[in-house]
């Protein structure tokens, strides 16, 4: 019987949503998986990874929006408006069980080695596999839940080097660290259905409210059931393929080689990490699903963190008076940069519409392009032509000075080992009210309605 899409277990994601799958049968080296997965548009699964018989790999789960409707069981021009809807909601109650799925074999001690794990390099220079797993840390004061993505090197069968970017996870290690407290504990979960990512991601207010784990049930509508670890007072997804259980030192820190960050450059080599040490793995007996996430360009790392942001500023957008058709950070734009679609009922409310994006939720936005509904938001090339026909640079930027900008953004200013400033820039490359006759796009006859293929 097939498996709901929502389903809290990947295997049955995967099952549902067979039709836009690859499957890789032919024997793969783990080096090749970075490339192999960058060039796939959806969800793909590799079963025969060289010297990992007993593991599989799936990567680009959510990397375009046809995938990313998959997640929350929508149609595409229900996406960004269903995320909306959902978030306004309240948040589910996690339900505790005993055991699941993710218990049915469990490694402690010297058997622990997550370098037996198919964790790959992910770019060139790299010399350490690089993981790239949602994890979970608990508020030390509320008990809320706080998840990210937080990019981690293996160096070693029981110790990594871990990257935490998001400012509620600083939130949580600086109250940890008031406590007297030097570990932190921490689940690293591999293996989930998309949606648990996708909230997992959300950067906006909550922490005082409830905990990102509590909102995925809301956001797929069903309840999500949570186990405890062996070793950590953490409990984790009861359906997850796999989970390494470990702690993180939050006194020492450790100079990292070559790493890569969302904005597709490498990481500065002086950056010093803390140690995370692996305590317990717990995975599924039948051949666990690793779930990776390719750093390089054009990939799931970049779309991914912000798919709540775009739900959250639909609903900003809409507040303003903005008739909002699609919210996109786009896979080539670096994490840096945005694409608002919208209509303005009058003069002004697209700089109204720039400044709000610009800002909260996801600061780390430099550039931000308002076009009309006639540019398609998916073609960079469509967009570029927007902005050089459509934009006065003396009439239609606002530009935004010494702002807080990403760590990850190598044009920004240090101002220590963590922050950045950056100046920002909102560009209007929307069709203008005041001459409208002037932006009607020219097509071929019957554009849209003759195919090519059709004739070979």
């Amino acid at each position: 019987m097939a498996k709901n899409s929502l389903d809290q277990d990947l295997r049955g994601y995967l099952e549902t949503n067979a039709d836009i799958l690859t499957i890789i049968k032919k024997p793969v080296q783990l080096d090749d998986i970075g490339a192999l997965s960058a060039q796939s548009e959806g969800p793909i699964l590799f079963e025969n990874i060289i010297g990992y018989p007993g593991y599989r790999l799936c990567d680009m789960l959510v990397k375009r929006r046809w995938s990313q409707c998959r997640a929350l069981g929508v149609e595409e021009h229900e996406f960004l408006p269903m995320l909306a809807q959902r978030l306004r909601k309240s948040p589910r109650p996690l339900v505790d069980v005993k055991s699941g799925p993710v218990k049915e074999v469990v490694l402690t001690g010297k058997e622990a080695d997550w370098l037996k794990l198919p964790i790959p390099r992910h770019s060139e220079l790299e010399t350490e596999p690089y993981v790239t797993a949602m994890n979970i840390v608990k508020d030390p004061e509320t008990g809320f839940y706080n998840s990210s993505h937080a990019g981690t090197q293996a160096i070693e069968p029981h110790r990594g080097l871990i990257s935490f970017i998001t400012p509620h996870t600083h939130q949580i290690i600086q109250k940890y660290l008031e406590l007297g407290k030097e570990e932190m504990p921490i689940a690293l979960v591999f293996g989930i259905p998309p949606a648990f990512e996708i909230m997992g991601n959300f950067s906006g207010l909550h922490m005082d409210l409830w905990g990102e784990m509590e909102m995925v049930g809301t956001i797929m509508d069903i309840d999500i059931e949570m186990v405890p670890c062996e070793t950590i007072d953490l409990t984790v997804p009861a359906h997850a393929e796999i989970i390494v259980e470990a702690t993180v030192d939050l006194k020492s820190r450790t100079k990292i080689g070559v790493g890569v960050s969302p904005s597709m450059y490498y990481l500065p080599k002086e950056s010093a990490l803390p140690d995370l040490h692996v305590k317990a793995i717990t995975m599924r007996k039948d051949r666990p699903i690793y779930r990776n996430h390719q750093t390089t360009p054009d990939t799931d790392h970049q779309t991914l963190p912000r798919l709540c942001h775009e739900a959250v500023l639909y609903n900003r957008l809409t507040e303003i008076g903005v008739k909002v058709h699609d919210v996109q950070f786009p896979t080539w734009g670096g994490a840096l940069s945005c694409i608002i679609q919208v209509e303005a009922p009058r003069e002004g409310f697209i700089n109204d519409a720039l400044m709000q994006a610009m800002g909260a939720p996801w600061l780390n936005t430099k550039m931000v392009v308002a076009i009309s509904p006639d540019t398609d938001i998916s073609q960079p090339g469509e967009v570029y032509h927007a902005i050089a026909s459509r934009c006065d640079p003396a009439r239609d930027i606002v530009i935004v000075d010494h702002t807080r900008g990403s760590p990850f953004d190598p044009s920004a200013t240090p101002i220590d080992a963590f922050w950045r400033t950056v100046g920002k820039i909102g560009i209007d490359a929307t069709a203008k009210l005041r001459n409208p006759e002037d932006h009607e796009r020219s097509w071929p006859v019957n554009w849209g309605k003759s195919k090519l293929q059709d004739y070979l």
